[in-house]
Order: C-alpha cells, then sequence, then structure tokens
C-alpha cells in the first residue's frame, strides 16, 4: 500500500505544480489595449434563449475601449428570442438580428450559425460568445488587444462560471481543474502544436484574416465542440492560439441542475476525453490524482496518502478561488471528478445515448468525423 501511496502522491501531484505553474503564467500577462483600426463583431448564436438573451445583449451593449457590432443569430427560436433581439435593435443599431438559414446536412447546428454570423459580420475580429454569457466592459477591448500584442489568431477564455445548484456543483468545476490542471501552458505559448490547443467556446475571439484562412466553422461543420476544434484548426494551420483568464471578463451559468449539466457535457464528450485511447489514460490521471487517495485513506493511512489527498484538495482550492468559482465545490471536489468521469465513460460506452448526441432538439450521431 505504500507504494501504491507514492503512485497516487505523483498523479495528485501533477496538476498541483501545473496549476501553480500556469496560474503564474496567467497572472502575469500583461493586458493590452487594442491598436489601430479595430472593430469587435460580437456574434451570438440563439436558439430558444429567452431567458438569456436580453441579458446577454445589455452587457454586450456595456462594452469599452473599442468599437462593437452585434450580432445575434436567430436560429429556429419557437420563443420570444426574435422578439427580444429586435426591441434592443429597435433602440441601438449596434445591434442586427438576423435569421438562421435551414439547417445544411453534415452541420451542427451552433457551428452552423456561427458560420452564418462570421459571413454577415464585419469587424476586423470576430467574438463568438453564448448567449448565456454576460461579457464584462473591458473583454472585447482586451481580448483584441491581447491578439494583436501576440500576434494569436485566436484567443480564448473561460468565463467565470456561476454555479447554484448541487447539480452544477457535482459536474461544472471540471472544466478548470482539467485545464489549469493538465494543460501545460507555458509550452502551449511556446509550441503550434495541435495538441496543446484548448479554447472556450463560451468566450472566443478569432481575428478576422486568420479565421478565413483556415477555413473557419466551415472546416469544422460537422463538429460540436467548436472551441477545441476551432483551437485544434487554427494551430494546424500554423497559426498561434492563446488563453487568457477569464474570471474578470465575463460570467456564466451553464446549466440549472444536475441533469442539464449532464446532457451538456455528454453532448460533446466524444471530441474530447471520450475515446478508447484517451479516456482510460484520463481514467488513471483523474482517478489517481483525486478520487482514490480519499477513498483509500481511511482503510490504508499512510504519508504518501495523506499527502496525496492535501494535494488534491490544494489543487482543487487554488482553481476555485482563483477562478472565483463557488466555494462549496471544494467539498465535492472527488465526487465531481467520479462524476465527470461517469459522463465520459457513458457516452464512450453509449449507455443512455444510443450512440446520438443531442442538444437544443437536435440529435448527431456520435461517429460523425470533421
Amino acid at each position: 500500500m505504500i507504494v501504491l501511496g507514492f503512485i497516487l502522491l505523483v498523479l495528485a501531484a501533477i496538476p498541483f505544480v501545473l496549476v501553480l505553474m500556469n496560474l503564474s503564467i496567467l497572472r502575469s500577462t500583461p493586458r493590452q489595449a487594442p491598436q489601430g483600426d479595430v472593430l469587435v463583431s460580437i456574434l451570438i448564436p440563439a436558439r430558444n434563449e429567452a431567458k438569456n438573451i436580453g441579458s446577454a445583449l445589455d452587457a454586450a451593449l456595456g462594452s469599452m475601449g473599442v468599437p462593437v457590432e452585434i450580432l445575434v443569430m436567430d436560429d429556429g427560436s419557437t420563443d420570444e428570442t426574435a422578439a427580444i433581439v429586435r426591441a434592443h435593435a429597435a433602440r441601438d443599431p449596434r445591434v442586427r438580428l438576423l435569421t438562421a438559414p435551414p439547417l445544411e446536412e453534415g452541420w451542427t447546428g451552433k457551428v452552423h450559425a456561427c458560420h452564418h454570423l462570421s459571413e454577415a459580420a464585419y469587424g476586423t475580429h470576430f467574438l463568438f460568445v453564448d448567449a448565456d454569457v454576460r461579457l464584462g466592459s473591458h473583454a472585447a477591448a482586451m481580448m483584441a488587444g491581447h491578439a494583436q500584442a501576440t500576434d494569436s489568431g485566436l484567443v480564448s477564455a473561460v468565463p467565470r462560471q456561476i454555479m447554484v445548484t448541487l447539480g452544477e456543483l457535482l459536474t461544472v468545476p471540471t472544466i478548470n481543474l482539467l485545464l489549469l490542471g493538465y494543460l501545460p501552458m507555458g509550452f502551449m505559448r511556446l509550441s503550434r502544436d495541435p495538441g496543446l490547443g484548448a479554447a472556450c467556446g463560451q468566450l472566443m475571439l478569432v481575428e478576422r484574416e486568420a479565421y478565413h484562412a483556415t477555413g473557419g466553422h466551415a472546416a469544422i461543420r460537422s463538429r460540436i465542440h467548436d472551441g477545441i476544434q476551432l483551437a485544434r484548426l487554427f494551430r494546424r494551420k500554423g497559426i498561434m492560439t492563446d488563453l487568457l483568464p477569464g474570471e474578470d471578463l465575463a460570467t456564466c451559468r451553464m446549466y440549472t441542475g444536475f441533469d442539464e449539466a449532464w446532457t451538456g457535457f455528454a453532448k460533446n464528450a466524444h471530441e474530447g476525453m471520450a475515446t478508447p485511447v484517451a479516456l482510460p489514460v484520463w481514467s488513471l490521471l483523474l482517478l489517481g490524482g483525486h478520487v482514490l487517495p480519499f477513498v483509500l485513506l481511511p482503510i490504508a493511512a499512510n504519508p504518501p496518502l495523506a499527502g496525496a489527498a492535501l494535494l488534491s484538495l490544494a489543487t482543487r482550492t487554488l482553481v476555485t478561488f482563483a477562478t472565483r468559482e463557488n466555494p462549496w465545490s471544494i467539498l465535492l471536489h472527488s465526487l465531481t471528478t467520479l462524476i465527470g468521469l461517469a459522463i465520459q465513460w457513458s457516452v464512450l460506452l453509449g449507455i443512455g445515448h444510443a450512440r446520438r448526441s443531442s442538444w437544443k432538439g437536435r440529435f448527431y450521431p456520435l461517429e460523425q468525423k470533421p
């Protein structure tokens, strides 16, 4: 058991060290104002987002430091989404309402809407934002300025995640744990390796010319997880991508309960961890580093096991406070990790999903290829 304890200690130490390094890198990233003639097109795909779109537009209209236009693509909504956008457009000419054409074969819904938004935008930079994201007043300017200063074709950030219910606390915190604990951001900024590409589709800015040079959303038309896929696409084309700390740029409440969160994370699992090669490796890293130390400690307490548990808890605590997440998530850390893996395995094994991914009334086969 001592040997196992040392193995688990190493698995817990890896994300702890990476979190320390990544937070240092992100916190030392200088803020840059955009230079020259810059226009940021804030692009919002919306399908039945009546409860969100008004607040999203109000936040976007508060953008400072750079001129903006705001385009909303009404993608077959059956609620009051279009009417709310229309009312905002009547009050402010920076807002435009577009209607998505019928979904073409081989395309996924959000990617299709984003593609058509890009075709209608006039900006030098496109800022793709989900309808449940509330932009901070300087988000558009800071992201465009960083893209210019670092010659990055794509810049993304994870908004501060708002979690209220137990179901959200058991699922959403996995995002920042994986990003900060397992992506070596120092190497990411030195290399254009597609494997180091990462982005959050909730908040993602692209430079117009770089976007068109890569083919943009049209090049990933069959994909669902546009954040990861666009970052990897840009890097395959030799264009740098980067990440910024997002807790001061925007907020987002992704889901309102456990069932919605499970479905939401399951919809793009097969494009991330849920592959026959990747998931066993991730299971070893996450179970060994964040679950087994707490399971085994009461049974066979020893210093390495205790150290592994403490490092795991310290990792979660650092991530939680750095990203300003709900601190109750710290107490649920191991269970959250276990549920995250359960979602991935359920998708890989086709349990409960009939080999299909669904979102907002649309269904996609999990075998889709780019």
